[in-house]
This record gives C-alpha cells, sequence and structure tokens, in this order.
C-alpha cells in the first residue's frame, strides 16, 4: 500500500486537462485553416443584388429599426425582477421544513420588501401603458 503524498506534493493540473489543451489547440487550428482555405479558394463576384438586405424572400420596403416606447423595457425589467425573485421564493419552498421560523420570516420580510416595491412602481404608474403614451 502506498502512502498518501502531502498536499504539496499533489500535482496543479488535472489529469486529463493536458489532452484537452491539445484537443482544444488541434480544433482551432482546424477552424483557422479552414476559414482561410474558404476566403482563399472561395469566389468573389460583388453585385448590387448580392449586397441588398434579404428578409425571408421579401424585398424590404420600409426602415427595419423600430422604436419602443419606454414602457415596454420597464415591463420587461419589472418581469426579469418578479421571476428572479419567484425563483428564490421556490427555493425556499423546497427547504422550508429545514429553515424553521428564522427562514420563514426572512421569506416573510422578502415578501414584504416585494410588495412595497410593487406598489410604489403602481403608484408612480409604472404599469400603467395608457397615462403617458396613448396615441
Amino acid at each position: 500500500m502506498q502512502p498518501i503524498p502531502a498536499v504539496g506534493a499533489l500535482s496543479p493540473w488535472e489529469p486529463g486537462a493536458f489532452s484537452l489543451i491539445v484537443y482544444g489547440l488541434v480544433i482551432l487550428g482546424f477552424l483557422a485553416l479552414q476559414l482561410f482555405l474558404a476566403s482563399w479558394l472561395g469566389e468573389r463576384k460583388p453585385t448590387p443584388e448580392k449586397s441588398r438586405p434579404y428578409e425571408s424572400g421579401i424585398i424590404p420596403s420600409g426602415v427595419a429599426r423600430l422604436q419602443y416606447p419606454v414602457p415596454f423595457y420597464q415591463v420587461a425589467i419589472f418581469f426579469l425582477i418578479f421571476d428572479v425573485e419567484g425563483a428564490f421564493i421556490f427555493a425556499w419552498a423546497v427547504i422550508y421544513k429545514d429553515v424553521g421560523w428564522p427562514g420563514w420570516l426572512q421569506m416573510f420580510l422578502f415578501i414584504d420588501v416585494l410588495l412595497i416595491g410593487l406598489l410604489y412602481i403602481w403608484k408612480h404608474g409604472g404599469l400603467d401603458w395608457r397615462a403617458k403614451y396613448e396615441a
């Protein structure tokens, strides 16, 4: 039976790290070779038809840049915030028996902060699109 080596004597490399690095370098070299050959051997015949924008077989008839109103982004951010917080609540629901009353109290305060934030957003018109942006 061999003795266990001391912590300082262990190799800092994972056993398969060298082969992974070599594999990555081979793949990068292969990709570089393919890109070089495609640019070197490929035909170049630029025409106005080739440089025209093309979307699903339809020739564009206007500007593709649309301006979204600010409330669109506000609702998207509110959704992300409350979605992430919902993930925290689901995670707490899985372990609520293990954390006991202190965990329940912390989640109660967390939900209270969420409700205060929601009421603040609601009071300042963050959820009402019609008030400012109706045409």
